[in-house]
């Protein structure tokens, strides 16, 4: 059991971790027609914008109240309500999202209040859906925001049935964590199709923010999960939930509709697989199709290749809990030791890591602890990039934000296949080290310093 610490500098100097709120209006982007909208000052949302764009290299809708000093004292009731006046009648969209920032929370806004008064007095928008989430970035983190922001569109938009006959066995709502990725979710989507499923996936990213080019241009959300389709989740079978920070919407789902659900805390590796197809088989009464035996053989084949390559590295990983459970569990399947790991909040999963201690730190904390410098790898986002290179060790780019490579939106960790080509590019990477490093080359046998740093290495 790995004892979690947390660090106790007056300041984060490398952050690791991203906000409550951009963690919030990451998930409204995952519905159809939505317009995230942050409530506090025009910076709090252009950093998000900026993080967003870097990452998906997509446009990115999100608007702000435009908090003044004078009008965060005074409060925000007005902000609010031109916010939104201004969206409805600009940009039509099918659902508003807000969240809340640092500035508005100190101040104790009633957003609720405010929106209520909004219905009455604006009757073009008395019926447009409007969910608002408390998601103060003075606390918590990103996976926070966004768990706290599913359960709240579970408990708002989600209509319980007025009989458990209209459940339809077929029907599966899949809630899955900030930690997966486009490709992610467009990859269980065809998993749990090939089942004779039909998913619901609340948020669904895959759909909005895979990187498709629409026909017209539109200042919403381009894809997602429609309104009304949220509203029908109470009909489901069942909940898949992926990640233990979706286990609280999961939940809420459950009491408000009678819909079982099952958790799975991690999709990456061939056990957590296995398992996942065990479950499929179970509610759909159909075999596991013929080409995910394949592939699971695949996996256990690269396993076999890969752990040559990663078995005995330590590693130094950084991230979202759910994204350190996810990679730091398969690396230490393939034989890998998880030496530092440093996470940004608290989750009942950091417990259950195959290390000696989880720091809740920022990337200083990760390049600067004493096990640090014996590591073989470091696993975090962008941001880490010169904290591998003065450690001058191989470097994997994984989470958000990936901003200096491509394809951030569509990397793939879960099902056979993801973990399969996880193993390849991981195992590559450090191949590509140890030739660049180790290897002598024709020129340095040449001089002698090849052959006598040969002789030592090996």
């Amino acid at each position: 059991m790995a004892t979690v610490t947390v660090s106790k500098k007056a300041c984060s100097v490398n952050p690791l971790k991203m906000s409550q709120p951009i963690g919030g209006a990451l998930a409204f982007m995952g519905l159809r027609g939505a317009m995230p909208l942050l409530h506090g000052s025009q910076g709090c949302t252009s950093f998000g914008l900026v993080l967003f764009t870097r990452h998906f290299k997509e446009a990115i809708p999100m608007q702000t109240t435009a908090m003044s000093e004078v009008a965060t004292v005074l409060g925000g009731y007005e902000n609010v309500e031109q916010a939104v006046l201004n969206i409805y009648n600009r940009t039509k969209p099918e659902i508003i999202g807000i969240c809340s920032t640092g500035v508005t929370e100190t101040k104790g806004d009633d957003v609720d209040g405010y929106i209520k008064l909004i219905r009455e007095k604006n009757a073009a928008v008395a019926h447009l859906p409007i969910v608002y989430v408390s998601t103060p970035d003075f606390k918590d983190a990103f996976q926070d925001g966004w768990e706290k922001t599913v359960t709240r569109i579970v408990e708002t938009m989600v209509d319980a049935p007025k009989s458990a006959a209209r459940r339809d066995p077929t029907k599966i709502n899949v809630l899955p964590g900030c930690h997966l990725t486009p490709g992610d979710l467009d990859e269980l989507r065809t998993i749990i199709e090939d089942f004779g499923l039909e998913p619901t996936f609340l948020p669904d990213l895959a759909g909005s923010l895979d990187g498709h080019i629409p026909d017209d241009f539109t200042p919403t959300t381009i894809g997602g999960v429609g309104v009304e389709e949220i509203s029908m989740m109470g009909q489901a079978g069942w909940t898949i939930a992926i990640g233990a920070q979706m286990q609280r919407a999961a939940e809420a789902m459950e009491q408000k509709t009678g819909v079982p659900f099952r958790l799975f805390e991690r999709l990456c590796g061939l056990e957590a697989n296995d398992a996942l197809m065990a479950f499929l088989t179970e509610i759909s009464g159909r075999p596991a199709p013929m080409k995910y035996r394949r592939q699971r053989g695949q996996l256990v084949d690269a396993m076999l290749d890969g752990h040559f390559h990663i078995g005995g590295r330590k590693l130094a990983v950084g991230a979202e809990p759910d994204l350190l459970n996810e990679i730091g569990g398969l690396l230490t399947e393939m034989g890998a030791q998880l030496l530092v790991a440093v996470t940004t909040t608290q989750s009942p999963v950091l417990q259950r890591l195959p290390t000696e201690e989880v720091m809740i730190g920022d990337l200083e904390d990760l390049e600067n602890l004493a096990k640090a410098k014996d590591c073989d790898l470091m696993v975090t986002h962008s941001h880490g990039r010169q904290a591998a290179s003065r450690l001058k060790i191989p470097f994997f780019r994984m989470g958000i934000p990936m901003f200096d490579r491509l394809g951030g939106g569509h990397q793939l960790m879960v099902g056979y296949r993801g973990a399969r080509d996880l193993i390849f590019d991981i195992s590559n990477l450090l191949m590509a080290d140890h030739e660049d490093n180790h290897e002598p080359t024709p020129d340095s046998w040449r001089d002698g310093v090849g052959a006598s740093h040969a002789a030592t290495s090996h």
